[in-house]
């Protein structure tokens, strides 16, 4: 007998994360999707107060942690993964194209030669509608490449956890223009979600409200589908394509993308120490393409 997933959200103002704690009523099992582990760039000084959080909620009701789920490399926050691993266990996993991934982001920062391409940091990585189980609760891994060649989608009963492919209906999409990102491959990962029953549950990974809303990260499939800005019912492919192009290229740099992406390739695991017993982010100079 299954039971749909009790489900708590933490939301991270700094990096407007979202991060889940998703639990069987049944078993006590439990999964953790997206954690933060937190960061001052101005210091360099990391800190678990996030994820501390969620796991005092772990030890408080008494769940036993099955999975660390990552959805993708994240380029807005450091994963927090390694460190609830080290407190409360689980299995550390993310889609088997963090390969890819990987091996872009080996070059760019120059890592060291035992840092391996290969997934191998991870203790899983799913292949597309593989299905696994939290306690009693089935769960599939649906691969919804666009944002990164890695996005997962975890569809738990009648909820679906979609990181950053889709976002609240009135903020839309995620952009398709970092390494490996595509704005067609977007499009259709998120016909594959929106494809889904409409009374399904949808959690977002990051809100970035219009002002005057307070942050939210749950809405429906329906809603989606009937509202959502970029990607409501009606919109094609190339229209989609021809805005999503457009629109990243106005966009930004992330603020965190370069201490981010090297910390969250190696499952959050700092980079080694080196010989002071010191660890270094690299911040690799003039890599990027210019932005606004």
């Amino acid at each position: 007998m299954s039971s749909q997933p009790q489900i708590q959200a933490f939301f991270d103002p700094q990096t407007w994360t979202v991060s889940y704690l998703v639990s069987d009523p049944l078993s006590r099992r439990a999964a953790v999707i997206d954690p933060v582990l937190d960061f001052d760039f101005k210091s360099g000084r990391t800190s678990t107060g996030s994820a501390d959080k969620l796991l005092a909620c772990v030890r408080d009701q008494g769940l036993t942690v099955d999975w660390i789920l990552e959805t993708h490399a994240h380029a807005d926050h450091l994963s927090g993964a390694r460190y609830l691993q080290s407190q409360v266990g689980g299995r550390i996993a993310i889609g088997e194209n963090i390969r890819q991934v990987q091996a872009t982001f080996k070059k760019l920062y120059n890592l060291e030669r035992s840092f391996l391409p290969d997934g191998s940091q991870f203790d899983h990585l799913f292949k597309d509608g593989e299905s696994f189980r939290i306690g009693t609760l089935e769960v599939t891994a649906l691969l919804v490449p666009g944002h990164t060649p890695a996005d997962m989608a975890y569809l738990i009963g009648d909820a679906v956890f979609v990181g950053d492919t889709l976002f609240m209906p009135d903020v839309g999409s995620a952009r398709a223009d970092f390494p490996g990102g595509d704005a067609r491959q977007l499009y259709r990962s998120m016909r594959r979600i929106l494809d889904l029953p409409p009374a399904t549950r949808v959690f977002v990974c990051h809100d970035y409200p219009p002002e005057g809303r307070a942050p939210q990260w749950q809405t429906t499939v329906a809603a989606q589908r009937a509202g959502n800005i970029h990607m409501r019912d009606g919109i094609d492919e190339d229209s989609f394509v021809a805005m999503r192009r457009a629109r990243d290229a106005t966009l930004e740099v992330p603020t965190l993308i370069l201490p981010s992406i090297q910390v969250n390739v190696r499952a959050g695991q700092l980079p080694p120490a080196e010989d002071n017993g010191v660890s270094y982010l690299r911040i690799p100079l003039n890599a990027l393409p210019a932005r606004p």
